[in-house]
């Protein structure tokens, strides 16, 4: 079973460096037109909740189902959502965060433990019930961190947690060959599906 584990478009916050997590901002006129739809058409699609990446997925995938799964949603950054660094900088809760190598807890939001074992319980779970099923693909359109939980745990070969981010309408390519003796993802390649 081949894998697609993609990031949504550009929102208006990703062009201004802020903190989304969980925040639902829509794509940007700019986001939504930069989006090239897929060569490929998958019956059903898996999507966070947050209109980002299921708009992302109407527009790469339009003839699939959009199936919600609340657990892919991207990490509560709490207190530090809809902020910048640069806003944030003096900010002693944010600069604590930042040099416990952002794996702390966001104050009222999650520590990077706690959403990585979110993510990666939910990702898992697809994955066995794909392939419990003899799917020939899964395709996933979320969040950079999504990604970056899913495949530092699970992707061949390793990756530390922030080289798995890709850019906003990109992803990666992955086959599940060794998932049942190994709980592990051979990475394919990167993908994009934007029009530049």
């Amino acid at each position: 079973m081949l894998i697609y584990l993609l990031r949504h478009g550009a929102t208006s916050y990703n062009a201004e460096g802020r903190y989304q997590g969980r925040s639902d901002i829509p794509l940007s006129p700019a986001g939504r037109a930069a989006l090239a739809p897929a060569d490929f058409s998958p019956e059903s699609v898996y999507v966070s909740p947050l209109s980002r990446a299921a708009e992302t997925a109407a527009t790469l995938f339009s003839g699939a189902a959009r199936i919600p799964v609340p657990a892919l949603t991207e990490m509560d950054f709490g207190v530090f959502e809809g902020r910048t660094w640069r806003e944030m900088e003096r900010d002693s809760d944010y600069r604590a965060w930042v040099e416990s190598g952002c794996t702390g807890p966001c104050p009222g939001g999650e520590s990077r433990v706690e959403f990585s074992d979110r993510v990666c319980g939910a990702f898992a779970q697809l994955v066995d019930q794909e392939l419990a099923s003899c799917a020939e693909r899964l395709v996933i359109v979320a969040h950079s961190g999504t990604q970056m939980a899913a495949l530092e745990r699970f992707a061949l070969p390793p990756r530390g947690y922030f080289d798995w981010k890709s850019p906003c309408g990109g992803g990666f390519l992955l086959d599940a060959a060794p998932w049942r003796d190994h709980r592990r993802l051979e990475l394919i390649k990167e993908v994009r599906f934007t029009r530049d």
